[in-house]
Formats: C-alpha cells, sequence, structure tokens
C-alpha cells in the first residue's frame, strides 16, 4: 500500500475479484494466526504484499502505462534524444547479405 495512493486502492478495490482475493487472504492468514485478523489487517496486508503482482496479471495494461509514466518523469528529455539517435542510428545501419551463386 506504499506504493498506491488512496484514489487507486479504491479503484482496485471495485473489483470484485480484488475482495475475493483479499477475502481468500483473510482467510489463510486467520488459520495461520489461529485468530480472526479481520478484513482491514487483511486488506492491509494483501495491498502491501499481493497487489502489485495481480495488477500485474490480471491489469497489465494499467501496470504498463503507469511504470511508463514513472519512467518517462524519471529518465527525462536527456535519455529520450539518447534513446532516438539509438533509434536512428540502427535504422541507419543495415545488414549486409552474402550474395549466393548456387
Amino acid at each position: 500500500m506504499t506504493n498506491m495512493n488512496n484514489l487507486d486502492v479504491e479503484k482496485l478495490l471495485q473489483d470484485q475479484r480484488v475482495v475475493d482475493e483479499i477475502n481468500r487472504h483473510l482467510w489463510i492468514e486467520s488459520e495461520k494466526n489461529g485468530r480472526d485478523i479481520g478484513f482491514e489487517e487483511a486488506k492491509a496486508d494483501w495491498l502491501k504484499k499481493f497487489s502489485k503482482a495481480w495488477m500485474a496479471y490480471h491489469m497489465p495494461e494499467s501496470v504498463v502505462t503507469k511504470e511508463r509514466k514513472t519512467e518517462s518523469v524519471v529518465k527525462g528529455s536527456e535519455s529520450q534524444a539518447q534513446s532516438l539517435k539509438q533509434d536512428s542510428t540502427i535504422a541507419q545501419t543495415k545488414k549486409r547479405r552474402a550474395k549466393s551463386y548456387i
């Protein structure tokens, strides 16, 4: 839950599959502890441990988009210019193939 803001958590919790996963986590952790840990504790624990992996698997487009936004802010225009330069160099370099006379 550290990387997610409240808006992301609310949006995620609207998905019934997430609530089902949290309930499953509640049951497993309660069995391990020998007591009912409660939905709030199970929710916080699941969001901290499993939400990123769950979103990457079930909602890859939102995770990829979010990571790309973060990367573009971190990298800045310098790395974008460098990648454009590399792309143009690759495009200019053509592979030569040996001619076959057979």
